[in-house]
């Protein structure tokens, strides 16, 4: 009882000591890593990406990336981020990712989804409310909350037997992973759908597309997807229905721009 009580009053004290307020959603998050040291860990990822990668000669592509790019990092006004596009071979992978203070990176797989410009910039607006919102920072927060508890929980079953020991901890591990990582991960997938919607708005890009981009997206997908709880994203039928919630707002912001 003491133990519980006393991680109840750790929880607070962090929840406390680092809350911050997304942009957009209006959402309370934990934030226990600054954004200058968010942003250093980014750029260093980064570099490592374009030394390791396979960078596309692909022209065109890569001045629609960068077109796209800086019209939604314009719309977000981070002008502290160092914002760069890179558009990676990859034709098998359909996926693309941000990393802190502003980066972001294509691999060509998921050209034939967007279909066009447009349509990168429903991905793009996604990624870059990733780094806006900055999902990152709150995934490390979390994990060094949850590491502290678990050493806690370690030293306070200490006394246990080695089987009541592993059988506590892994009880432990897979409650902050089904209870507390996976609902944040689709919180945030959920939340950069919706801030991506406003950004590629407000950047001039029609966001109807978003729709058509995830039922593309969604015609991908083959075989039995596993239950939301255990996975990392929305499933594409409510993240559409999501989105076309809030498409109403988006074209506010998409007709200011004509």
């Amino acid at each position: 009882m003491r133990l519980k009580k006393f991680l109840y009053i750790l929880g607070l004290v962090f929840f406390l000591a680092g809350c911050a307020t997304v942009e957009y959603s209006e959402r309370s998050a934990l934030m226990l890593v600054s954004e200058e040291d968010e942003i250093i860990l980014g750029k260093d990822a980064f570099t490592q990406i374009r030394e390791e990668a396979v960078i596309s000669a692909d022209k065109e592509w890569t001045e629609v990336l960068n077109r796209v790019g800086e019209k939604i990092a314009a719309a977000a006004d981070k002008p502290e981020y160092d914002w760069e596009f890179l558009l990676i071979e990859g034709d098998t992978m359909v996926n693309a990712f941000a990393l802190p203070g502003g980066k972001v990176a294509f691999y060509t797989g998921i050209l034939p989804v967007c279909e066009n410009e447009t349509g990168v910039a429903v991905v793009m607006g996604h990624e870059v409310a990733h780094a806006l919102a900055r999902h990152g920072a709150e995934r490390m927060s979390q994990g060094m909350v949850a590491g502290l508890i678990g050493s806690l929980l370690q030293a306070a079953v200490s006394n246990k037997t080695p089987e009541a020991q592993r059988s506590i901890l892994n009880g432990y591990g897979y409650a902050a992973t089904v209870g507390v990582i996976l609902p944040f991960s689709r919180k945030h997938e959920s939340e950069a759908d919706y801030i991506g919607l406003i950004l590629m708005a407000k950047a001039g890009y029609n966001p109807k597309e978003a729709i058509r981009f995830w039922e593309r997206m969604s015609g991908l997908s083959s075989g039995e997807k596993p239950p939301e709880f255990l996975s990392t994203h929305p499933h594409d039928e409510k993240r559409i229905q999501a989105l076309k919630e809030a498409l109403p707002e988006a074209m506010e912001y998409y007709t200011a721009q004509e």
